[in-house]
This record gives structure tokens, C-alpha cells and sequence, in this order.
């Protein structure tokens, strides 16, 4: 017999997986944000601050996938915590500039556990996270091998 409604089954979808998977990796990650006083999506902006000291928003939302709107709050919250410093460009005043604090560097000492602490939660060799990782840069159109 043929199931015409075989797509619309949550057991067919690929977007159901995804999004269990996700909101389970956050929840482990909470803990361990916790200890540092951020959130997963602080905890992200905080990572590409580490790497880059001083971006542009744009920079950051293109970074992280997300819209303006949801990083104009977190870098308040940031700042007010003293990781980051807003300002705007002397150059061109439509931009601001977000520059990583001392305490946002010291920071990064303390979140070093962060990595080490979630990768035992996830059931997975080392090649297999690999590919996942491939997987997941394909479908976000970003060919990145690691």
C-alpha cells in the first residue's frame, strides 16, 4: 500500500533529529556556561572574540548565522559584564566596532574546560565527528575540513 503521507512522518524528517540534537547540546553545554556566567549564545560570540579581539557587528552576525537583532542584546549583556566594548567606528559611524576586554581575554582561560568537558558527552569516534562536522558545513553551504 502506498503512504502518501510517508514525508509528513516525524520519523522521515532530517530537520527532527537536528533539532533534538541541538537543544540536547545546549543543555549539556548549560553547566559549563554556567560556571563562566554566559550563555551558549554569549558563549559563541565570546569564541569568535577570542580568535578575531576586535570585529565589526556585521562580521559577528555573519560569523555565527544570526541577524542583528539577536546579537545587538547579547553584546549589551556582554558589555555589561565587562568582556566587550562597543564603539563606533571613527571611520564609518553606521558601524560598530566590538573590541574584546582584558577580563573578556582572561575569560578564556577559564572556558578552556568548556571543550574538554563536553566532548565525553557525545558517543561518537573521532572520524565520525569528523564527518558530522562535514556534514553539518555542507548543508550550511561552508565547505570546511577539519
Amino acid at each position: 500500500m502506498d503512504d502518501k503521507y510517508a514525508s509528513l512522518r516525524l520519523k522521515n524528517q532530517l530537520c527532527f533529529p537536528l533539532y533534538a540534537v541541538s537543544n540536547m547540546i545546549t543543555r549539556k553545554y548549560k553547566p559549563l556556561l554556567d560556571e563562566l556566567d554566559l550563555t551558549y549564545t554569549q558563549y559563541i560570540v565570546m569564541m569568535v572574540m577570542w580568535e578575531e579581539k576586535k570585529v565589526n557587528e556585521k562580521f559577528l552576525c555573519e560569523s555565527l548565522c544570526l541577524k542583528s537583532n539577536t546579537v545587538t542584546p547579547l553584546l549589551k549583556k556582554l558589555e555589561a559584564k565587562g568582556f566587550v566594548e562597543k564603539a563606533k567606528d571613527t571611520g564609518d559611524e553606521r558601524n560598530l566596532v566590538i573590541t574584546l576586554t582584558k577580563k573578556g581575554e582572561k575569560l578564556q582561560d577559564k572556558a578552556l574546560c568548556v571543550p574538554e568537558g563536553i566532548a565525553g558527552e557525545f558517543h561518537l569516534t573521532k572520524e565520525e565527528a569528523g564527518m558530522l562536522y562535514n556534514i553539518l558545513y555542507k548543508m550550511l553551504n561552508e565547505e570546511k575540513e577539519i
